[in-house]
């Protein structure tokens, strides 16, 4: 459903393109590939000189490698397009330092006190903090991820980690309950949700 016109004439000024792609990889591990572009119709002056109308401001790509508990195993990021050219790209190696983080346990949290501010990048920080939910969507109705936890826990069911981090998720929530009963729970307490919210 496209969004209602708009109540006034306007004139584009800046597109800005987010893609975040999964791969599974050959030794199980998952690869994200998230790439932020940016771009203006016009022709721009920045500090650095003139930046064409339709050439990127900013095209940059950050890859994270996680295991099966979300575990940043490995980062590397790369720079395309910046508007300072020497200055921006010597901050991607610092990237590495999201490896050891876990994306679905305090990793926005521990993007901004490892990389905020001057020690990082705003766009790229940004753009990591879209990488646990890309993450949960990735493996979403992956079999052979939820064998693998299986296996690893005894055969258990699983508790899918989409519960109380989404209205529709809620556990005591219709949803919750037709599909997955065992981790149902009418009145839950709202306290406890809403921490489950603030996470990662």
């Amino acid at each position: 459903m496209p969004l209602p016109p708009p109540d006034c004439p306007r004139t584009p000024i800046h597109t800005r393109s987010v893609r975040i792609e999964g791969f599974r990889r050959a030794d199980g591990a998952l690869d994200l590939e998230a790439e932020l572009l940016d771009v203006k119709p016009h022709d721009v002056t920045l500090h650095s000189g003139v930046r064409p109308g339709g050439e990127p401001i900013h095209l940059m790509r950050l890859r994270v490698t996680v295991d099966d508990g979300f575990d940043v195993l490995d980062a590397v990021a790369v720079f395309d397009a910046v508007p300072y050219r020497g200055e921006c790209e010597a901050i991607t190696p610092d990237y590495r330092r999201l490896v050891g983080l876990n994306l679905l346990r305090g990793f926005r949290a521990g993007v901004r006190e490892r990389l905020g501010g001057v020690a990082g990048c705003t766009h790229l920080s940004e753009l990591a903090q879209l990488l646990p939910t890309a993450a949960v969507q990735a493996l979403a109705g992956d079999e052979q991820h939820h064998r693998r936890l299986a296996d690893r826990d005894g055969g258990e069911p699983q508790r899918p980690m989409t519960i109380d981090r989404c209205h529709s998720w809620r556990s005591d929530g219709p949803v919750v309950e037709r599909h997955f009963p065992m981790f149902y729970r009418p009145g839950r307490d709202a306290g406890s949700a809403e921490e489950s919210r603030k996470k990662p």
